[in-house]
């Protein structure tokens, strides 16, 4: 794949200065003095008011904020049972108007998200204040074959403005083109003339910018760009941060690095939003020793605002989307953009040798998305994935050769698995048939990831002392 764009030019940004403190995401003892992500909130400051970083869309001049709001990972009240979560609307409320007060006017929501409840929570927190001072985006969500007709992605388009309790969306996307290839493109926007009814509605004013997410099949995100003087493409949303920008193919399967992705936009003056800064969170819990080195590079400043400091560089972004659950995460990231203090060249080089090394460690490239749910069996995939990523980067995963730690991070690792995860819905429940594999945008093998796990936890249920042979041994460290 040829890449377009140098490190150098990456580092075109607008400029800026403020002073960052705050918190990595939580969870992990990833502080250089050993303290926990918890202790780190706890020093956080309060993030400033009308200091937010804005981007100018260059076709309508609208400000656009470059923290935007990604309305994937909502509260759930706690008091919910796992597999029905109930979202909590009035911790949404409270979220959504700290972040307005705090300069977020874009969010970012799909008929996909929560469940399917996400546009209709999103739509209660929003319409209570003034419709000029937000913008917000959902997606064309039409991944099902039941919804490619032109009546049913048509209804799902108007059923989107209800829920929004809005009579124009001011950003609208197809959701996660690439997925299936140019087939899918065709089926589910061009053949059925949908795309050509979004294009009159873009021109009756009741979708002002209309764009594209991009997962998947590079053809398809090429074919797209290169049909621009017909469509006239106001915006990309694609997955950028300092991992993926030359590591893509090695992290998710893929062999499309964001370098390429950005530099194609750039060179046709399309504004990129973008997803996934943190990789589902993977940023903001890398393995301790490298978030060591990114606390002693700036003690001030969270594991997590370098990533996104780095994804909000760059001139061509219009606004980075973060899953804010918890207030925590929403007052860090304001911190990183209110207002954004661009990473340097140095700081770019830094942190292209801290994704080399991330590379060299071997976790499963879940992004926490859940768009492989619900499983038909009901297992938890992303649930199963995380904690075993968590213990990974946090060098905690049991493995023969510890001896005496062995006994200790056995019982920490299935105590919290079973905490996690319900038995019933963990890997061993899973029996290989692929349905979440075609939604998963990250390309990942999910059903043999499963089944590594299955085999691992079963070792350590098994032997109380240490792993019966070297072939389990390696299972724990695959």
């Amino acid at each position: 794949m040829k890449k377009n764009i140098s490190r150098r030019g990456f580092l075109k940004v607008l400029g800026g200065s403020a002073v960052a403190a705050g918190a990595m995401l939580a969870g992990c003892k990833n502080s250089s003095d050993g303290s926990s992500a918890q202790d780190d909130y706890k020093k956080q400051v309060e993030p400033p008011v009308g200091k937010m970083t804005y981007r100018t869309h260059p076709k309508t001049n609208e400000k656009v904020s470059l923290l935007g709001y990604g309305m994937m990972r909502l509260p759930n009240k706690p008091d919910s049972p796992k597999g029905q979560e109930e979202i909590d609307q009035e911790m949404v409320n409270r979220l959504v108007d700290y972040a307005i007060e705090h300069g977020v006017n874009y969010f970012d929501t799909s008929p996909a998200y929560c469940q399917g409840h996400s546009e209709e929570s999103t739509g209660i927190a929003l319409h209570r204040h003034p419709r000029d001072k937000y913008l917000v985006a959902t997606k064309l969500s039409n991944f099902d074959p039941s919804t490619w007709s032109r009546e049913a992605s048509i209804k799902m388009y108007h059923d989107s403005m209800k829920a929004l309790q809005v009579d124009y969306i001011d950003y609208y996307l197809l959701h996660g083109i690439g997925m299936g290839g140019m087939d899918n493109l065709r089926q589910r926007f061009l053949d059925n003339g949908l795309l050509d009814y979004l294009l009159k509605e873009r021109e009756a004013g009741r979708i002002r910018h209309l764009g594209f997410s991009y997962h998947g099949d590079v053809e398809v995100y090429d074919y797209l760009l290169s049909q621009h003087d017909k469509y006239q493409w106001d915006f990309s949303q694609i997955e950028l941060n300092y991992l993926d920008w030359d590591y893509a193919n090695e992290i998710n399967d893929r062999n499309t690095d964001a370098r390429y992705l950005y530099a194609e936009l750039e060179k046709r003056g399309i504004p990129a939003v973008v997803m996934e800064p943190l990789l589902g969170g993977r940023l903001a819990s890398v393995p301790q020793f490298l978030a060591t080195r990114l606390k002693q590079r700036d003690p001030e400043r969270s594991v997590a605002s370098w990533a996104f400091r780095y994804a909000g560089t760059p001139e061509g972004v219009l606004t980075v989307l973060s899953g804010m659950t918890y207030m925590e995460h929403l007052r860090d990231n304001l911190l990183s953009y209110c207002p954004l203090v661009p990473v340097t060249e140095e700081d770019t080089e830094f942190l292209y040798e801290v994704a080399r090394e991330i590379v060299g460690v071997d976790a499963i490239p879940c992004n926490d998305c859940k768009y492989c749910m619900p499983c038909p069996y009901g297992i938890d995939i992303p649930g199963i994935f995380v904690h075993y990523n968590k213990c990974r980067n946090e060098g905690r995963l049991p493995v023969a050769n510890m001896k005496d730690e062995y006994r200790k991070r056995r019982r920490e690792y299935l105590i919290g698995l079973d905490r996690a995860v319900p038995k019933m819905r963990q890997a061993n429940h899973c029996i290989g048939c692929g349905q979440c594999v075609e939604h998963c945008p990250q390309n990942i093998r999910i059903p043999q990831e499963l089944h590594k796990i299955d085999k691992f936890v079963e070792s350590l249920r098994r032997n109380p002392d240490a792993f019966e042979s070297e072939e389990n041994e390696n299972d724990g460290q695959s």
